[in-house]
């Protein structure tokens, strides 16, 4: 028995492309015909904020079975950010509550570069809530989606908050 997944993407030019997954006891099969890799992405951190400063570390893994040449994670806050902030390299700003950053590649069953950085909240808040979780996967297909989004509460009194 083989479930069939419409998938949907919306290119910068207004294009829209669809393709089918398909999924049996083979594996998946891409459109294309070709094999689609398997990959369990994952982030563990923290996160800890200070008078509006919200400082995140955190490691991207992957639990295989295969190699992904990239991810892309994405942050995002309950209240907006500065708009003016010095990101890391990795990363860009992703509306006006949101920073996404890429992870580099992550070989199976192994962990990309931790990713450190700061952002300023507006308003100084007294708690905000940080959702991190993957936009993109290199096109691997993820059946463990669960460990790869986190929402975390955080308040402001410089203790860290795992996920």
């Amino acid at each position: 028995m083989f479930v069939v997944e419409v998938v949907v993407r919306v290119l910068c030019v207004g294009a829209v492309v669809v393709g089918a997954v398909l999924w049996g006891s083979g594996g998946a099969v891409a459109g294309g015909g070709g094999p689609v890799p398997e990959a369990d992405v994952a982030y563990h951190g923290q996160v800890a904020m200070t008078r509006g400063l919200a400082a995140v570390s955190l490691t991207p893994e992957n639990h295989g079975p295969d190699d992904v040449p990239g991810a892309t994670v994405r942050l995002s806050w309950s209240v907006p950010l500065e708009d003016a902030m010095r990101l890391p390299d990795s990363c860009v700003r992703a509306g006006e509550r949101g920073v996404l950053c890429r992870t580099g590649a992550l070989p199976a069953a192994g962990r990309g570069g931790r990713l450190d950085l700061a952002v300023r909240l507006r308003g100084e808040p007294r708690e905000v809530t940080v959702t991190v979780g993957t936009v993109w996967n290199g096109g691997a297909v993820d059946r463990n989606p669960r460990n790869n989004e986190h929402t975390v509460l955080v308040l402001d009194t410089g203790d860290s908050y795992y996920f």
